[in-house]
């Protein structure tokens, strides 16, 4: 540990405190004042509208399906990438993070040329097999799986990395097989990293905006996700309902991230019976 003065110390904890507080803390706590301003009021009338409830049972639904997508194949590409050498893991590892460095506006405009109906290169296809992608759950589905494809892998990886592969093959020479190994071994040794890495792409989902708005059309009652409730409602002098809706997404994801934080070192430190 770098050893600091007294004054360097408390210089340096105000700067992080400060940073975090005006930048996180401050802004997320006065969505909750201007929600609750004059009661839980704006809270039951966004729950009796109609619209608005829609809107969030859509985004539970868009990112349910993109995290236990992105799960299954982060495991699986996480496998790969560590496990195994193959040509052009270079470039399969440089692709997982180009969602981090691409804008999601990008990301929605290159899934519409791919796969609109009318002229896209496999939407035409698609519809005329009765599967329309842009405009609908599919499409807004595959755009957040795009956006939050690092986060499961990029928490995977470095613990597989870490641990290893000697109990996997001391299990394999032991009679075991692939799935029996993967269960009993690799799961157990990954869990802590995939429900950060799914708690992550949780958080990544539900505040998914710019791919979201491109490929959904932003129908209200049809393809209006919670966050593009949220600019309609605010745009519209609907203040209220918007913060609401916005002070909910957010609740959510710290709930999220609070709920991980008190149970992993309670599970780390429990001795084995």
């Amino acid at each position: 540990m770098v050893e600091v003065s007294t004054p360097t110390r408390w210089l340096l904890r105000a700067l992080a405190t400060g940073y975090v507080f005006f930048l996180v803390a401050w802004p997320v706590g006065l969505l909750g004042r201007r929600t609750f301003d004059g009661g839980p009021g704006n809270l039951t009338d966004m729950l009796a509208d109609d619209r608005a409830v829609a809107a969030l049972q859509l985004t539970a639904v868009v990112a349910f399906w993109a995290v236990v997508i992105n799960l299954v194949f982060g495991v699986t590409v996480s496998i790969l990438l560590v496990r195994y050498e193959f040509p052009g893991k270079r470039v399969l590892s440089a692709l997982i993070d180009l969602p981090l460095s691409v804008s999601p506006v990008v990301v929605g405009l290159a899934l519409v040329l791919v796969y609109n109906g009318r002229d896209g290169w496999f939407g035409t296809t698609l519809e005329d097999n009765g599967l329309q992608v842009i405009f609908n759950s599919p499409g807004m589905i595959m755009a957040t799986c795009f956006v939050a494809l690092p986060l499961v892998i990029r928490e995977v990886v470095p613990v597989l990395t870490e641990i290893g592969d000697d109990q996997e093959q001391a299990a394999r020479s032991l009679g075991a097989g692939a799935r029996q190994t993967f269960l009993r071994i690799t799961l157990p040794s990954i869990r802590w990293a995939l429900v950060y890495g799914v708690v992550l792409a949780l958080a990544r989902s539900i505040g998914e905006f710019g791919a979201v708005k491109i490929v959904s059309g932003n129908i209200t009652g049809r393809t209006q996700t919670a966050t593009l409730a949220v600019e309609a409602k605010y745009q519209n002098f609907q203040q209220p309902e918007a913060y609401a809706i916005a002070f909910l997404l957010a609740l959510v994801c710290i709930a999220c991230l609070v709920v991980v934080a008190v149970l992993r070192p309670r599970r780390a430190h429990r001795p084995r019976p």
